[in-house]
């Protein structure tokens, strides 16, 4: 029997506050957890429902499910539980993996995002990265936080394939980049034309909340600042099409 106390707990794993208190999260849906799983995250209990298991008998026989929890609730009970407002009928519940900068002498390029606040342009950026096989993301506290449900949804699961590193000191650990050798790269609606410039070796590319701009903070640490040139009328580009563009660019140099 699916108590009150574990729905709350597991309910309230939706706020970030929860979330960074019990270093856990969830993903929801039989596709996400899989591919959770195949990243080797470790999964503590997987809650699905009655109907849900009688119609997905093939998903429950997955090897990766062999050694994990699962739990049956009631639909009532993973509604609440769910961030969304038709629920897949599974839920799974996830340590939140301990990431380190670590190896960089193998980094070519490292992305920065500095007051990403919105979850689907967080997420998608995440989803950029790993499709141009970026390993290490690093983020100010003003970005949403990558294991928001909404992240996770928008990333397709890509964020478990990328070790995303929140710094409160965020532009202290820029400078500990530069020291490392690493120039910092700062997309802006003004700077050096994207396809006129030159080779790159060990590169922090840095893209900034898009109502904003970068910081001055941000442009005081730049090496280069780079600009996609616009053909047509549009005011700016969304900041997670323009990484899109920067990153195909630059990581084929």
């Amino acid at each position: 029997m699916f108590s009150k106390n574990q729905l709350k707990y597991y309910a309230n794993l939706n706020q970030k506050k929860y979330r960074v208190l019990e270093q856990k999260f969830l993903v929801e849906g039989q596709k996400l957890i899989i591919e959770a799983l195949h990243s080797k995250l470790n999964c503590e209990v997987i809650l699905t429902t009655h109907s849900f298991r009688e119609s997905n008998p093939s998903f429950f026989r997955n090897k990766f499910l062999n050694d994990i929890k699962i739990e049956l609730i009631s639909h009532n009970d993973l509604e609440r539980i769910s961030d969304t407002q038709t629920p897949q009928g599974i839920i799974g519940v996830f340590d939140i993996p301990k990431y380190k900068l670590q190896n960089l002498g193998k980094e070519k390029i490292i992305i920065g995002l500095e007051s990403i606040a919105d979850p689907g342009n967080m997420g998608t950026i995440i989803r950029n990265c790993d499709w141009f096989g970026i390993n290490f993301i690093i983020t100010s506290t003003d970005c949403a936080e990558s294991y928001n449900p909404k992240v996770i949804r928008s990333s397709a699961g890509s964020v478990f394939h990328i070790n995303v590193i929140e710094f409160e000191n965020f532009y202290e650990e820029l400078d500990q980049l530069k020291k490392n050798q690493y120039k910092v790269l700062v997309a802006d609606l003004r700077g050096e034309d994207l396809y006129s410039f030159g080779n790159i070796d060990r590169t922090v590319i840095v893209f900034s909340n898009e109502a904003h701009g970068p910081s001055q903070e941000l442009l005081n640490r730049a090496d280069h600042i780079l600009t996609i040139p616009r053909k047509g009328k549009a005011e700016s580009l969304n900041v997670a099409s323009a990484s899109a563009i920067i990153l195909s660019e630059l990581s084929r140099k």
